[in-house]
């Protein structure tokens, strides 16, 4: 498990720089660099954290985006996700560095952009803590006894993984100094609360519980607000 966890960690690195790198038309961009050495300790961290204290979520984070259990239209929105993805960050090469678009930013923003990113997987980790049924595909693990999880973060938010995706959609583009990439927040926000608004209409019909839970936490990412 482990051993696949680094060649698929390594394997996903090296897409993302073979597409940030390559629209950006150079090897010398300190940030890009940064942020793939941050992001691949750091998964590397959680992973392996998962592969000591819940091996069964790794197997769920490391299976395929698209799988049969899935309802047609999250392989749909997962197929787009990988492609909006990938047209992100060649977005961002070559805003930042091919065509320079965006002014510098400002090394506080470029901070808080990589401080952004480590907080996401910080709070991921206390998500994977709480909730051993956090895979990244919509469906109900009936086979692992899937139930309702209302401790931790699911206390006081339904999609408190989906709170942590916010922060690293704006961490990306500012560690990265692209105004651009940060234009497409808005449009991924929507389509991550489009996901979490047809998700809970899977559970409540398929999990014991889950409509009572949602009477009980009222917000979805951010308290008080949504």
């Amino acid at each position: 498990m482990v051993a696949r966890l680094v060649v698929q960690t390594v394997l996903w690195l090296a897409g993302m720089g073979v597409l940030l790198f390559g629209a950006a038309g150079t090897l010398a961009w300190p940030a890009a660099w940064w942020y793939l050495i941050e992001l691949g300790v750091l998964s590397l961290w959680i992973g392996l954290w998962l592969a000591r204290h819940d091996p069964a979520l790794l197997a769920e984070r490391l299976a395929p985006f698209v799988q049969k259990q899935q309802s047609r239209w999250d392989r749909l929105f997962m197929v787009a996700v990988a492609c909006v993805w990938c047209g992100w960050l060649i977005a961002m090469g070559l805003d930042a560095m091919r065509f320079r678009w965006s002014a510098p930013l400002p090394v506080a923003l470029v901070s808080l952009g990589s401080l952004c990113v480590l907080v996401c997987i910080a709070m991921c980790r206390f998500v994977f803590g709480a909730n051993s049924y956090a895979a990244p595909v919509v469906k109900i693990q009936a086979s692992r006894g899937h139930k309702v999880i209302d401790s931790g973060p699911y206390a006081h938010v339904r999609h408190p993984m989906y709170s942590a995706a916010l922060l690293f959609f704006v961490g990306t583009p500012l560690l990265l100094g692209s105004w651009w990439g940060l234009a497409f927040v808005p449009v991924m926000v929507f389509g991550l609360g489009w996901r979490a608004v047809r998700e809970e209409q899977v559970l409540a019909e398929r999990l014991d519980g889950y409509t009572a839970y949602m009477a009980r936490v009222r917000f979805r990412f951010i308290p008080f607000i949504w």
